[in-house]
C-alpha cells in the first residue's frame, strides 16, 4: 500500500482541502498540545482500524484507501507532535483523509432490466382474421361485417398488421361473369368499411375471385351462404 499512499499524498497537496477538511484542520490547530495529540491519535487509530476491517477491505470500498491515507498522514503529524511541533501540512492532510474516510460510498445503481417483449396476443391470427358473409346477390355488408372489420382495426397495431388484402367470393349460382363483378363489389364494400374505420386506404388491396374458390364445394347453380363471402388477409 506504500505506492497508493504516495499517490494520494501528492493528490492532496495538488488539490488543496475541501471546506469540511479545512474546518477540521482549524479545529485541530485551535487545540492545546495535549488535546491535539489525543485527537490526532484518535484519528490515526480510526484509520488503522478501518484498514483492518475485512468488510471494508473485501468490498472494494474507497474508504479503505482514505483510511490508509489517514493512518499515514496522522502518523506523520504524531511524529512532529512528539517534538511539540504543529506541522500544518500533515495536520491538514490528516483532517482531509479522515473526513473522506467517514463518507459512506454511494450505493451502486443497477441498470433497469430491459423489458421483455410481450408476445403477440392470441388474436393475431394471420390466417384470414376477417371473414364476412353476404346475403344472396348482395354486396351490402351486414352488422356482423361491421363487427368483424372493427375487430381487425382494433388489433392491427398490436399485431403489427400493416398490409391488407380483401378478397371477394360468390357461390355458384349465376354466371361466371356476373359473379366476378359481384365478388369485386363485395370486396370494395368491405375495403371502404375498413377505410372508414381508420385503416389507410393505401394499405388495402382488393381482389375478386368470383365462384372459383368455394369454401364449400357445390354443384353449379347451388346457393351456399359460406361461399358468399369476403376474406380479409393481413401481412406485416
Amino acid at each position: 500500500m506504500k505506492k497508493i499512499t504516495a499517490v494520494f499524498t501528492l493528490a492532496g497537496a495538488a488539490v488543496g482541502l475541501t471546506p469540511s477538511a479545512a474546518f477540521a484542520q482549524d479545529d485541530l490547530m485551535a487545540l492545546g498540545m495535549d488535546e491535539l495529540r489525543s485527537e490526532v491519535q484518535r484519528r490515526y487509530d480510526a484509520g488503522l482500524a478501518m484498514t483492518n476491517d475485512s468488510s471494508v477491505v473485501s468490498a472494494n470500498d474507497p474508504r479503505y484507501i482514505w483510511a490508509s491515507e489517514t493512518k499515514a498522514q496522522c502518523g506523520i503529524a504524531l511524529g512532529y507532535l512528539k517534538s511539540s511541533t504543529r506541522d500544518e501540512v500533515s495536520l491538514s492532510r490528516c483532517a482531509l483523509a479522515y473526513d473522506m474516510m467517514q463518507r459512506a460510498p454511494r450505493p451502486r445503481v443497477e441498470p433497469a432490466p430491459l423489458p421483455t417483449p410481450e408476445p403477440a396476443p392470441e388474436v393475431c391470427n394471420r390466417e384470414a382474421p376477417g371473414l364476412i358473409f353476404f346475403e344472396f346477390d348482395s354486396a351490402t355488408p351486414q352488422q356482423d361485417a361491421v363487427e368483424t372489420v372493427q375487430y381487425v382495426v382494433e388489433n392491427a397495431p398490436a399485431c403489427d398488421w400493416n398490409s391488407f388484402t380483401v378478397i371477394g367470393h360468390t357461390d355458384r349460382a349465376g354466371s361466371n361473369a356476373y359473379n366476378e363483378g359481384l365478388s369485386q363489389r363485395r370486396a370494395e364494400a368491405v375495403a371502404n368499411l375498413m377505410a372508414s374505420r381508420g385503416i389507410p386506404a393505401s394499405s388495402i388491396t382488393t381482389q375478386a375471385q368470383g365462384e372459383e374458390s368455394p369454401r364449400v364445394p357445390t354443384a353449379d347453380g347451388v346457393r351456399e351462404l359460406q361461399n358468399r363471402r369476403v376474406e380479409i388477409q393481413v401481412s406485416e
